[in-house]
C-alpha cells in the first residue's frame, strides 16, 4: 500500500470513529463530549472534577458543565468526601450507562470481533504495534500542546 493511501485511510478511520461516537452519543441523548468523558469515568472509576479535567485537557469550568449534564441524565453522581466536604468525587452510574449503551455496543463488539478473527496472529501484531505507536505519538503531541511547548 502506498504511504499516501495509508495516510488517507488513517485520517478517514479517525474521522469515522469520531462520527460514530457522535452518533452513539446522540442516540443516547448526549453530546459527543459528554459521551467521551463519561467513558473516561467508566474506564478509570470515580475521580474528582480536577482529575477528570487533567486527563481530558478541558478546563475545570468545562468539566463542571459536562458533569452537570451527565448528572441530569443520571449517568454520574457527586459524592462528597466525609473527611473533606470541599472535595467532591464524580461517580459513574455503571448500571445506567450499561442500560443505555449495551444494545449499541453489543453489535459493534460482535462486528469488531468478527473482523479481528479474520486476521492472522502476525497481522494482529502489526496492527497492535501501529495503534500502540500512534497512541504514543498523540499523547506526546497532546502533552506538548497542553504545556504550550514548541512542537
Amino acid at each position: 500500500m502506498e504511504i499516501i493511501n495509508f495516510k488517507k485511510t488513517t485520517r478517514k478511520y479517525f474521522e469515522t470513529a469520531l462520527g460514530m461516537h457522535e452518533a452513539i452519543a446522540k442516540k443516547a441523548g448526549l453530546t459527543g463530549t459528554d459521551h467521551k468523558y463519561l467513558g473516561y469515568l467508566i474506564e478509570n472509576g470515580e475521580m474528582s472534577a480536577g482529575e477528570l479535567a487533567k486527563i481530558s485537557g478541558l478546563t475545570t469550568g468545562a468539566i463542571t458543565g459536562v458533569i452537570d449534564r451527565l448528572e441530569k441524565n443520571k449517568l454520574v453522581k457527586r459524592k462528597f468526601l466525609q473527611a473533606d466536604r470541599r472535595k467532591v468525587m464524580i461517580v459513574p452510574n455503571l448500571e445506567k450507562a450499561n442500560q443505555l449503551f449495551s444494545p449499541i455496543f453489543k453489535k459493534l463488539q460482535k462486528d469488531t470481533e468478527l473482523l479481528i478473527s479474520s486476521f492472522s496472529s502476525r497481522e494482529l501484531e502489526v496492527v497492535h504495534r501501529y495503534f500502540e505507536s500512534a497512541i504514543g505519538i498523540m499523547e506526546r503531541m497532546s502533552k506538548k500542546l497542553q504545556e504550550k511547548n514548541e512542537i
